[in-house]
């Protein structure tokens, strides 16, 4: 099977999470926030893992050291500078109260699942495994948001069947960033182990910026202690993945 397509395929897995995210809205909202905020507490760890336990070794060995932490800053800076500019946040708890912001959002997440794409495609163009470790990453992370965001569009005024499709369509940009990133490859030659530090930076900003700090908000002990080790475990399910890559 030729990489592209492997590309391709891995993109429209990530696009699905729309339709896998609007399933927990059938729960009731009480179920459907404690379930959320276990699945943020994954992501986060899956994240970190991602970036410390397979982007960053990959890339060391094609970058050097000084290049390699400066791309990681600069990219943690990207997006920051991002979510400033587009008021770009996952709203995990629905409470947006401007209307505009939920079309504003749709252009954030449509850049953000570009990057997503050119991040999985720079990826499986390293090596075959850590684009699907990669993968793994971002469809994990992309449930949780796109629970939000389906909220968002619905609190913006779109009714369901509308905010499931422009929902969808702004995910399909996944696929375009893969297909853009595999042939820029070709067109600009040593730029995708550069994408790998800069991958891991995106991952650090949005697990240590979007996603702790909801997590970290849990007053009570027991939850508190529930939700740490559902983020330790995010961060041994790709260190598990990692071991199978030997």
């Amino acid at each position: 099977m030729g990489v592209l397509l492997i590309i391709i395929l891995a993109c429209l897995a990530i696009s699905l999470c729309v339709w896998l995210a609007v399933l927990f809205l059938y729960f009731k909202e009480t179920t459907l926030n404690k379930i959320t905020i276990f699945l943020l507490a994954l992501s986060a760890g899956v994240l970190m893992g991602g970036a410390f336990l397979h982007l960053l070794p990959e890339a060391a060995g094609k970058i050097a050291a000084d290049r390699l932490y400066l791309i990681v800053l600069a990219s943690f800076i990207f997006f920051f500078f991002m979510e400033k500019l587009l008021f770009w946040h996952h709203c995990h708890k629905g409470d947006c109260s401007v209307h505009t912001f939920g079309y504003m959002n749709l252009v954030g997440d449509s850049l953000h699942n570009f990057i997503d794409g050119l991040v999985i495609a720079s990826t499986f163009l390293v090596d075959f495994r850590l684009g699907l470790a990669t993968t793994l990453a971002i469809a994990l992370h992309e449930i949780p948001q796109e629970i939000g965001d389906f909220g968002v569009l619905i609190h913006a005024g779109l009714k369901r069947g509308q905010a499931l499709l422009v929902n969808y369509l702004v995910a399909l940009t996944v696929v375009a960033g893969g297909v853009v990133g595999y042939f820029i490859s070709f067109s600009l030659e040593g730029i995708i182990p550069y994408l790998l530090p800069f991958a891991a930076g995106g991952f650090i900003y949005i697990a240590a910026s979007d996603l702790m700090p909801e997590i970290r908000k849990e007053a009570n002990l027991k939850k508190s202690m529930s939700l740490f080790v559902v983020f330790i475990l995010g961060i041994v399910l790709m260190s598990a993945v990692k071991l199978l890559d030997h």
